[in-house]
């Protein structure tokens, strides 16, 4: 069975594919709106895992939208959650009744990106896939311990690293639409991660 893991370029979504790797054959997926090359900046990160890797796109729609829901908010949570969905439900519609898996990074204590268990079940209902988030009983700590096993990683404040995740793009419309203030405004100070590659 495939399992198509949305990757970041990050540690955990590169992690939930190592770890579904004894029972899936594995495809990352990188959802980008065009705004900036970003499944270009982890294509690298990907050839390192050793999966296959595509690039889709989402409607712009979609992103503005998200910007509209950050500003009103004053906070990245909601926009980002909003655009997560839509991504895994546009995955899912690709997918739909071939009972493959769809999997994430979303960790335990994650609050963004995460889906409702009323999305999870809808979607599943919907389209007929397996929604999988393998490191959902997983701490920090516990991903950390994992990391160091299996991958060598860059890590920064997320203006710094290079990645593929949905702030990515959310942070740079703010940034045209409202300027490089707004952006230290909305998204707190926090550390990403970017693959170098794989320990074997």
């Amino acid at each position: 069975m495939k399992a198509s893991v949305l990757f970041s370029g990050g540690k955990d979504s590169s992690l939930s594919a190592i770890l579904l790797e004894p029972f899936f054959e594995i495809e990352l997926i990188t959802f980008s709106f065009s705004l900036l090359p970003v499944g270009e900046f982890v294509s690298e990160s990907a050839y390192e895992l050793g999966y296959p890797y595509k690039i889709l796109n989402l409607d712009t729609e979609i992103l503005d939208k998200a910007l509209k829901m950050a500003i009103e908010d004053g906070y990245p949570k909601n926009a980002i959650n909003y655009i997560h969905y839509n991504a895994i439900k546009k995955l899912a519609s690709i997918k739909s009744n071939s009972k493959e898996a769809i999997a994430d990074g979303t960790r335990r204590n994650d609050r963004v990106p995460m889906l409702g268990e009323s999305q999870i079940q809808s979607l599943e209902d919907k389209y007929n896939i397996y929604y999988i988030t393998p490191l959902k009983g997983y701490g920090r700590s516990a991903v950390d311990v994992l990391v160091q096993k299996y991958l060598e990683i860059e890590q920064n404040q997320s203006e710094n690293i290079i990645k593929a995740d949905y702030e990515t793009e959310l942070r740079e419309i703010i940034r045209q639409t409202y300027g490089d203030d707004k952006v230290s405004q909305i998204f707190p100070s926090h550390v990403q991660s970017r693959i170098i590659k794989r320990i074997k």
